[in-house]
């Protein structure tokens, strides 16, 4: 097996991705090998891993690989990095939808456009939102959760709303965003022993009829500047809840804006800007470093 490794790397609104090919990669994709190679001080530093894995059903396929060594089923600004990432290796065209298989299911893709300056408006079709509890691995007998109070280890109480979109979701609507609160709450609602996946969290207060502003702790990678799944989780909760009044809904984080349609189905459609930042090449050391860990 060569001892080279090149990669992309893209950022969502500041959520960014290392994309690369998972077949001929000269170290395996372990828990400790994905910790380092994400690390910022002595890896390449990320916020995940995208490796293209051939699609099945799909067009195209990719496992994401949370920067803790852990696997997220999916990601919605995950995958539109890695849009960019295939259109980067001319594998797509700016505008003919394309399938991903992720391991949350088939989402379609589709580049909208292309700036002068390069930044990709990407739209991803992210599947159905469900309410139920067990679809989120909540524990207890299968129901809607709307508004139901979580004990915390702390023993605080938060009011909770479960979304799932192929991977799970926990939103706390509230009347103001405190953060320092936030950081200390979200962890304890992640790694909830309640949650047998453990769970994304969002807090969210609705700013507009058609408007959320949103705070992201994802789990396996903590605070993050911007989710797209966790976006979709919000708009998705925040109509079914009655928070917004329209089903086009943007949903702003501490990293921009994303925009979520949310049909009278449930199915979501989110849409927000993907910018390239470079290609690079693994140098020999740290390939041997990662064989060690694989």
């Amino acid at each position: 097996m060569p001892d080279r490794a090149v990669f992309y790397r893209g950022h969502g609104l500041g959520n960014d991705y290392l994309a690369l090919e998972l077949d001929g990669l000269p170290f395996e994709l372990t828990p400790p090998a994905v910790r380092l190679f994400c690390d910022r001080h002595t890896g390449v530093g990320s916020d995940g891993i995208l490796a293209a894995v051939p699609g099945g059903a799909a067009d195209f396929g990719v496992r994401i690989f949370n920067p803790d060594g852990t696997e997220a089923e999916k990601s919605g600004n995950g995958i539109r990095i890695f849009a960019a990432y295939l259109l980067d290796r001319g594998r797509v065209r700016i505008g003919p939808a394309f399938t991903v298989q992720t391991p949350g299911g088939v989402v379609g893709v589709r580049i909208v456009d292309e700036t002068d300056d390069g930044v990709l408006d990407v739209e991803v079709e992210m599947g159905t939102a469900s309410f139920r509890s067990a679809d989120v691995g909540l524990a207890g007998p299968d129901r809607e959760t709307e508004g139901e109070p979580l004990e915390l280890p702390s023993g605080d109480r938060v009011l909770i709303n479960t979304v799932s979109i192929g991977n799970p979701h926990c939103v706390i609507f509230q009347d103001e965003l405190d953060v320092e609160e936030l950081r200390r709450r979200a962890p304890q609602i992640s790694t909830h022993p309640g949650f047998a996946r453990g769970t994304n969290v969002q807090f969210a207060v609705g700013t507009a009829p058609d408007e959320v502003e949103a705070w992201v702790w994802e789990r396996g990678a903590g605070e993050t500047r911007a989710s797209g799944s966790s976006a979709c989780a919000v708009a998705a909760a925040a109509v079914r809840r009655g928070v917004v009044s329209e089903r086009r809904v943007a949903v702003r984080m501490p990293g921009g804006t994303l925009r979520v349609e949310v049909r009278d189905d449930w199915s979501l459609l989110l849409r927000g800007p993907v910018e390239g930042v470079c290609r690079g090449e693994l140098t020999v050391g740290m390939v041997a470093r990662l064989k060690v860990l694989g």
